[in-house]
């Protein structure tokens, strides 16, 4: 057990560092960007919030369970432990949805020009900062009336279970915290991540059918290059991809938590690590097609 618990700290360690250093890099380099160009195109100003919702995952998560696999157990009162509960509803939650907006977006972006939408491309790029703003106070929201209840319930001396997070300890007085958190929170991150998985199988299936188009004239010219949209796209499906299977998984073991009262010493310690695990390393992605390097030589040469 000694060398598990070893193996969990260097995995906490390496996630909370490696993430904070990762995303803070590139929330940095896109500040630097628009404070250079006085604008970002829609795809950065996406990826400055996901960047954003996954450093703060980072901070109100992986650092407090960082501590408590250091042995550093149970020191969080009521009030803080809430507010990290609250903080981390809201990253999560934005992380989801900012996600399924870069996604559907792109969707948008390089679908041929027969689809409906083809004349409201250039409109939906104009209100893109807009609706994530929504999307920001929506969760917060949202994330506010379900600790709310929580926090006002704990008065109540019925309790109905605890649930230990190793750095603090959440009473649950009944079961109606735990429907509307189901209602409120759960229910939209289902449908965005529905959302998400639909306009990942779009780009697969409009990359296929580009693929296609486009064989005879590498054939013809004896050229294999890949347009930039062609290979933005591919990365921005190798992202969500990754954060939806992560994301999958780790609702999966959420739920196994949440059923079931007795709870596994290796499903207490997997879940956060499952949790961080696109938040931490997620922007390594990014460093293909967003690479930092030929970004600031072309923002240099112009």
């Amino acid at each position: 057990m000694d060398f598990w618990n070893l193996t969990i700290r260097i995995i906490f360690l390496s996630q909370t560092v490696i993430g904070i250093q990762g995303n803070l890099s590139f929330i940095f380099y896109y500040l630097l960007l628009y404070y250079r160009k006085h604008i970002l195109k829609p795809t950065d100003l996406i990826l400055l919030h996901i960047l954003a919702a996954n450093a703060l995952i980072i901070l109100s998560f992986g650092v407090p369970h960082t501590m408590s696999a250091f042995g550093l157990k149970q020191f969080f009162k009521d009030f803080t432990c809430m507010f990290l509960m609250y903080i981390q509803g809201i990253s999560r939650s934005v992380s989801i949805g900012t996600t399924c907006v870069l996604s559907v977006y792109q969707v948008m972006k390089i679908s041929p020009r027969e689809f409906c939408w083809e004349d409201y491309k250039h409109r939906v790029a104009k209100y893109i900062g807009f609706s994530i703003s929504i999307l920001w106070v929506f969760f917060m929201l949202i994330n506010f009336i379900s600790i709310m209840h929580s926090f006002i319930s704990m008065n109540s001396k019925n309790v109905t279970r605890k649930r230990d997070y190793g750095y603090c300890t959440i009473v649950i007085h009944d079961e109606i915290s735990e429907f509307l958190y189901a209602v409120l929170v759960v229910c939209p991150e289902v449908f965005l991540s529905v959302l998400i998985a639909w306009s990942s199988m779009s780009m697969i299936i409009i990359l296929y059918r580009h693929k296609q188009r486009v064989q005879h004239i590498r054939s013809t010219h004896g050229s294999s290059r890949t347009s930039p949209d062609s290979r933005a796209t591919q990365n921005i499906l190798l992202l969500v991809s990754t954060f939806l299977a992560f994301y999958t998984l780790s609702s999966i073991l959420r739920g196994c938590i949440a059923l079931f009262h007795n709870h596994n010493w290796w499903l207490v310690n997997i879940n956060p690590i499952i949790s961080l695990c696109f938040p931490s390393f997620g922007h390594f992605v990014l460093l293909s097609p967003f690479s930092i390097l030929s970004r600031l030589r072309d923002l240099n040469q112009k």
